[in-house]
Parts: C-alpha cells; structure tokens; sequence
C-alpha cells in the first residue's frame, strides 16, 4: 500500500477550513505564495497510521469557476496530476449553499472526503443529515466535524485512513443537469475523448466539457483545447435557443435545483430551530446608525490593546538590544578591529534591534485582527464601511487594511488579501503608504513639542493624521479614474455566524504573521541599516577647519571643572562629530542634493536624514541626532529639539512632518509592494509618483507660507 499521500483541502471561505489545517497539522507548516500571483499557499505535514500526508490548504472559493486569482489557483492545482483526494471542508449551518463547490469537486472524479464543519452549530439550529444519502449523491464518504475543538477531528481522522485505504474503489456522483444539458455535456465529453488530450489522463472529459460551456476563461485559454471552442459555441447557442438564457447561468441555476433535491431528502430540519443569536447581535452590529461609531469603537480598543500590551515589551526589547552592544562593547577591546567592533555593535546589533523592538506591535496586531475575524467581525466591518469607502472608488473590505496602516504598513499591506476584486486591492495597496503609519510618530514626538505651544499640539498631531487620510482617499478617486479605471464590482460580502474563536488559531495567526514580518522586513532594515553606517562612517577626516583636541586640552587645563567649561568642551566635541559627519558619504549626499531640497526649506543636514529615512522612518530621528552631535537622541532628547529650535522655523517643521507623511515609504514597505503586487514598474511608480507628491505639496505649502510670513520667525 501506498505510504504518502497529497491531500487538497477545499472549501469555501469562512467554512473552518484553516482550524481544520490547523488541527491536523499544528506547526508544521510552511506558509508562502503561489509563483507569480498575490494568493497565499500554506501546506503542512502530519502522519497517520504510519502513512505520511502532505496537506495543501487551497484559498478558500465558493466554486472552480475562473474569476478571481484564487478560483484560478484552486482549478491549476486540482487539474495538476498528484492529488490523491481532496477534502472538502463544508460550513454545515449552510448545507445548500455550501454544496455548490461540492458539486464541481465531485466532476473531478479526485477520491473526495467531505467534513461537515461545525456540525455542533447545526445541531443548535436544528439540522439533521442522513449521511448515508448525502454520501451516495456525492460519491464520497462524509464525516461531522467540529474544527475548532481540540477532539473536534477525531471523527475526520479515522475516517481519512479508512478512506485512503479505499481510493481505488471510490464512488461516482449521482449528478444529473437534465436531459438537455445533459445531452450537451454527453457531446462535449465525445469531442473531448476523441482528441485523446493529456489534460484528460486524471480529469474526465465530462468536467472539461462543463467548464466550456460554461465559458470558464482557465480551460479556454489552454492551447489543446482550441479545436473544441467552436463545438461547444454551437451547444451554447443551441440550448440558448431552446432556453433563451446563457449557459454559464443555467448551469449554475440547475446546480441549485440539483442541490435542493438532495438537500429536500438527506437533510431535515427540526420544530425547534429559532432565531441565530448572531441575527440579533447584527441588528444592533450593522445598524445604518450605530454600526459606524460600534466600528470606531473597537478599532480604538484594537490599537489600545496593540499598543498597550507591546509597549512595555517594546522597552525591554531595546533594553535587551542595549545590554548586548555594551557587552560585546565590554568583551571587545576598543583597539581590536575598532571599524569591524563599531560595524557589529551600531550597524548589525543596531539594525536588528531597530527591527525587532516592533515586533511586540506586530505580534499584537495580528492577534487582534485574528480575533476580529475569526469571530465573525471583520466580514461586518467591510459591511458597514461599503457605503462610505465607494464613494472614493474602493469597498468595505479596502478600510480595514487601511485602519491597520496606521500601526504598520507592512502587514496593513498583507490584509489587502482579504480584497476580492484586483483593481480594488490594487488601489488600496498604492494608497496605504499615505496612512501615517507608527514609524512616523518619533518624527512627530520630536517635532510637534519643539515647533508649537502645547495647547496646539495634539491639534498638529491631527491635522497631520487627517491630512494623510484625505490625500489617501483622494489618490484613490484619482487612481480608479485612471490606473486602475474598470467597471464597479459588485461586492458579494457573507456574513458568516459569530463563533468563539481559538487560542491555538490565534497564536498560530500571529506566529506566521510574525514570522513573516521578520524574514521579509527585518532583513531588508538590516541590510540598509549596516549600508547606512558605512555612509555615517566613510570616508573618516583627519584633517579638521580646528585643532579640537588642543582647544579641548586648553579648557581642560583647569583643574575646577565648571558648568560653562563643561558646556565648551561639548561644543567643541559636537563640532568636531557635525564636521566629521559632514564629510562622510552621507554628508556629501545631503549637500549634492541640497539645491533640489532647499525651495521646500531642508538643508543638507534635513536632506541627509530624509534619504536615511528610505530604510525606516524613525531613523530619520536618529540621523538627526548623529548629524546635530547629540550621540543617541531619539525622540525624547530635549537638547536636540533645542538644536531644531535655534536651526529651524516652525513653517519649516511643519514641512518636514508633510514631507514625512507624503513621500517614499521605507524599503521594507515597498518590499512588500513588490511582493503582492508582482511588479517592479508599479513599485518603482509607486517610489516616484510619492516622492513627486510629497515634493510639490511641501513646495506648496513652504512657499506659500514664506510668502505670507506664516511660521517664519526661529523661536530659539
């Protein structure tokens, strides 16, 4: 007997299938994306009486049809010769609908297990199934399941190995369109078989013959079957004459009926089915008038509890990273390889950190975006949003990633996938890097308490988010009028009943979108973040406008140390690292660039900080601190806000806040861009169209501003 197995997992979406995955397979998964397209492909391994099985857990679909990237993906894999059987994975509080995809799973004549998901929800809803009806209609065995309990798949599992033991002797579907259909499909299946394709080793030719007259895009782009196009013409329009209505809606409307006949006889409903529970949590969830400000609400506790639990872990985190560079700082002598001690401890050690102390954040995120959807919540958030979201040319769907940039616009990136239409994740995908994400809040955290009184400053610090959101919203009106211009999709949006979810789905969730953030992000920060030391640190001067160490030696010379020779002695320190960093690469970058940046009001020093920024926005603090001398300033560092003071005016500090918000996001971000969007050229318009707009607008404003005297006068 065979002793590995591939096994499909099939269903639709929000049916359990990824709990039932999950069960089966624990850790042992590895989550990527299928080659050249945005859907994600996650598979795992487990053994069961000694046989190995690798299960694929395909994207969730309602049927085999072609007119997403998933129903694609899911028709190439399951067409593709070395599945073994598919497990089809059905929500059981909605039989009849959920069938649909069975029927078209059935035509494949792949060995098939159906697992009746949350069967403890249909039992509570007063349904019963005679399995022994639904399995002879179907040609497959079919098991209850309860995928978000720990023993929820004990069934499933005995079930499976008997059914691997007996594929070679699986059932055949009683399914039936009616004679005239029927007829059609009969002569199809003979054109077919005749040509002797090599599509039809494992598929019969009775599903391709379906799938042309039902016009399905996948099998009539394949070459081989380009000499039965015409053929199956004349059958659609010879049941068009007899119907007066496409075949493609035919079929499906017979599918249905099929599936009602068969529903009527193998599922009963008993007196005592009452109202769900999750109808009327709905009544007050999607209320016109209180689902908005409900929606508000728990994104606010969403963030709350994001931010609230990372932020202490968030602390010890750059706590830790601090105690490792001061131990290798210790254990590494200052004269042994000092470039290649610095590189380890500022760039590499730095670098990590830089990354990871937004891990907690991360982690945190995804677990609440997980509890969201899997308790059913998310699907009503996309509902509530619709109406507002089209009238900017997007959907419901396209405002929660959105929401989600204002923490990361990496993962806020990543939660486009739950957008169906393409043109619409495409759109929101470009417009996200305008949500002010919480990389801009050091750049903020230092600006805002510098440049304005305190009773304007949490104003500023709106106005700033709401200026992003605009621009966002507006970029999207423009964007669908022209880029991504198609007809408005209608959004079909299931409203799947409230479930309680897991912890063990949860943490999974948030582990592979950890996991994730860590191998894609951190790597690239890493990377920038060591190139970005050796632009701070190369070349090195040694020949200064002033003799530093004699004029620190003649201030030293004194034997009582005053406050005034304290303060003389750290300037001429901080003179010698501002003429130091001058010279670097990075100084002689900013001061190439300087001319381009000057009308919007930076200087070379600005200009510096501002490319830094490309690796990620908060070094653009910490960059400014190197360059003004102040060693480790962040954002809470008083002396270097007072530098800012004395150097800048507040119309120019609100400048750089503008351009901060507008312009390039950080590598990472675009990484991720070029990831799900599957192109360099819209990556590299997406680089340039944002820099174009950061420019202008602050060229707007800064000019503007200087004209009429606005913010123009140093404070300090």
């Amino acid at each position: 007997m065979k002793k590995t197995f591939t096994i499909a997992l099939a269903g639709n979406p929000n049916c359990g299938k990824t709990c039932i995955f999950n069960a089966l397979t624990g850790a042992r998964q590895h989550v990527g994306n299928y080659p050249g397209v945005t859907v994600e492909s996650k598979s795992g391994r487990f053994v069961l009486n000694d046989l190995e099985i690798r299960l694929i857990d395909l994207p969730g679909v309602y049927s085999l049809s072609s007119s997403s990237p998933e129903e694609e993906i899911v028709f190439q894999e399951l067409t593709t010769p070395g599945i073994d059987l598919v497990l089809n994975v059905i929500d059981s509080t909605i039989p009849q609908r959920s069938f649909y995809l069975t029927t078209q799973l059935a035509e494949l004549h792949i060995p098939m297990l159906i697992a009746l998901n949350m069967s403890d929800d249909a039992e509570k809803k007063g349904l019963r199934f005679d399995l022994e009806k639904l399995e002879r209609y179907f040609g497959a065995p079919v098991v209850p399941t309860v995928g978000n309990r720990r023993n929820g798949v004990r069934k499933l599992l005995a079930k499976l190995a008997e059914t691997l033991e007996k594929l070679e002797t699986h059932g055949s579907p009683m399914l039936s369109y009616g004679p005239d259909i029927d007829d059609a499909i009969n002569v199809l299946s003979e054109r077919i078989e005749s040509l002797k394709l090599e599509a039809c080793r494992n598929i019969p030719p009775r599903f391709f013959a379906i799938k042309l007259l039902e016009h399905d895009s996948c099998v009539r782009k394949l070459a081989a079957f380009a000499p039965l196009l015409e053929p199956a013409e004349e059958q659609i329009r010879h049941l068009r004459r007899s119907h007066a209505i496409d075949t493609d809606t035919f079929l499906a409307d017979r599918r249905y009926a099929m599936l009602a006949g068969a529903c009527r006889d193998a599922i009963t409903i008993t007196g005592e089915r009452r109202r769900e529970i999750s109808d009327k949590i709905d009544v007050v969830m999607t209320n016109r008038y209180l689902g908005l400000p409900i929606f508000f609400l728990i994104i606010y506790c969403t963030f709350w509890f994001t931010f609230t639990l990372a932020d202490p872990l968030m602390g010890y985190i750059e706590d830790g990273f601090a105690l490792l560079a001061d131990l290798v700082k210790g254990i590494w002598p200052e004269t042994a390889a000092p470039y290649l001690r610095s590189l380890l401890t500022d760039g590499v050690i730095g670098g990590v950190g830089g990354v990871l102390v937004f891990l907690p954040n991360i982690l945190f995120l995804f677990f609440a975006i997980a509890i969201l959807e899997d308790s059913g919540y998310m699907a009503r958030a996309a509902f509530v949003m619709d109406g507002v979201m089209r009238k900017f040319g997007l959907q419901g769907r396209s405002f929660v990633p959105l929401v989600l940039g204002f923490g990361c616009t990496v993962p806020a990136v990543m939660a486009t996938r739950c957008i169906e239409s393409e043109r619409d994740r495409k759109t929101t995908i470009l417009i996200l890097p305008l949500m002010s994400c919480g990389a801009r809040l050091p750049i903020y955290a230092l600006l805002i308490p510098a440049f304005f009184a305190a009773k304007y400053q949490a104003f500023m610090m709106w106005l700033i988010y709401v200026i992003g959101v605009v621009t966002a919203l507006v970029a999207a009106r423009i964007l669908k009028s022209t880029l991504c211009r198609g007809e408005g999709e209608i959004c079909l949006m299931e409203l799947p009943p409230y479930r309680m979810p897991t912890l063990k789905s949860l943490l999974l969730h948030m582990w592979d979108r950890g996991r994730m953030y860590v191998q894609k992000a951190g790597t690239i920060i890493l990377f920038t973040s060591i190139v970005l030391y050796f632009c701070n640190t190369w070349p090195e001067k040694t020949d200064f406008s002033t003799d530093y160490d004699a004029a620190i030696a003649e201030l030293s010379a004194n034997q009582e140390e005053t406050d005034s020779q304290s303060e003389a002695v750290a300037a001429l320190e901080n003179a010698r690292q501002a003429e130091r960093m001058e010279y670097t690469i990075s100084g002689r970058i900013g001061h190439a660039f300087e001319p381009l940046f000057r009308p919007i009001g930076f200087d070379w020093k600005l200009t510096t900080a501002a490319i830094g920024a490309l690796a990620a926005k908060e070094v653009f603090v910490s960059q400014l601190g190197i360059l003004y001398a102040e060693g480790e300033a962040d954002e809470e560092s008083a002396p270097l806000r007072e530098r800012l003071i004395e150097a800048y005016t507040p119309l120019q500090g609100f400048c750089i806040m503008l351009f901060c918000l507008l312009s390039i996001p950080c590598l990472a971000t675009l990484a991720v861009i070029r990831r799900e969007l599957n192109s360099w050229k819209l990556t590299f318009a997406e680089a340039g169209g944002l820099f174009v707009l950061a420019y202008l607008v602050t060229f707007l404003v800064y000019q503007i501003g200087s004209w009429l005297q606005i913010g123009t006068k140093l404070i300090g």
